[in-house]
């Protein structure tokens, strides 16, 4: 059995578009744990009154992603989950979203699987996987290498993050749950599947598993809108900055081969500090 975990705060017309769009698979074998922590804007009591099918755990407000993520694996995990996707609620599932995940889980069991990401306005594909390289720092886009006919499948990367991320429980017996004491929200995705990587497990994008994404709605998104100081700021040190500093250099120390560790910093860095003005 599947077990959907959807961490949310506020956002009640996300949450309701999404699960929505849950309801409407063709492959129903899944069970769905929403854990909604501390929202003010009536989620919990939206999901109550729409969505009974629907498995609520209510916490306080304090957990951000990694924690409410945790919380609701551990929950399935307790219930024999054999399973375990992570989904953004910011996210639209396709018709057959579950149905091609279970697909390819058929022919390769042990497999992560991350989703087609396509933009919820334009329809367009706009994010496939990334495969890292640590020699050059740079990760490579299997989106922008691949024709659109060769759209299709499986296609193998190094990381993916967390909307849409199939796991099996297998994975969790062996490298444990995310990271949270080292990534409380930004990174605990990408370190989770790398340290899968590491860990002999094999990671793909499902090209024919599709989810619609608001990239504009990512906190990282609303940081490098407005440039100001405060913003600048929360972009290298805020727990939502995309460029947080602090979580880059632990996902580098514990990730990268030791001999390219001075050099990533460093490149790292610089990209992080000059990027956010450049951009």
């Amino acid at each position: 059995m599947l077990y959907i975990i959807i961490p949310v705060f506020n956002r009640k017309k996300f949450t309701e578009e999404c699960l929505l769009s849950l309801q409407k698979q063709t492959n129903t074998n899944f069970k769905i744990i929403v854990v909604d922590d501390g929202s003010t804007d009536g989620t919990s009591e939206m999901i109550d009154k729409n969505f009974s099918e629907v498995i609520l755990i209510k916490a306080k407000g304090d957990l951000f992603w990694t924690a409410a993520t945790n919380l609701g694996i551990s929950y399935a995990l307790n219930q024999h989950a054999t399973f375990v996707m992570t989904l953004n609620n910011d996210t639209i599932a396709t018709e057959d979203f579950v149905e091609k995940m279970y697909y390819w889980a058929a022919k390769k069991p042990d497999i992560i699987m991350g989703a087609l990401a396509l933009d919820a306005y334009t329809k367009e594909p706009v994010f496939g996987g990334e495969r890292l390289n640590w020699l050059s720092n740079t990760n490579a886009s299997v989106l922008a290498n691949l024709s659109p006919e060769k759209q299709t499948g499986l296609h193998q990367v190094t990381h993916f993050p967390g909307r849409g991320l199939w796991i099996p429980r297998k994975v969790f017996e062996k490298i444990g749950l995310f990271d949270v004491k080292k990534f409380p929200h930004y990174f605990a995705d990408y370190d989770f599947t790398y340290t899968a990587t590491r860990a002999g497990f094999e990671i793909y994008c499902n090209f024919d598993a599709k989810i619609f994404i608001y990239p504009s709605e990512s906190g990282d998104h609303q940081i490098r809108k407005k440039k100001t100081i405060k913003n600048y700021y929360n972009h290298l040190f805020g727990i939502k900055g995309g460029g947080n500093l602090a979580n880059f250099t632990k996902f580098t120390l514990k990730n990268c081969p030791t001999p390219y560790i001075p050099l990533v910093l460093l490149n790292g860095y610089f990209r992080r500090i000059f990027g956010y003005i450049i951009k």
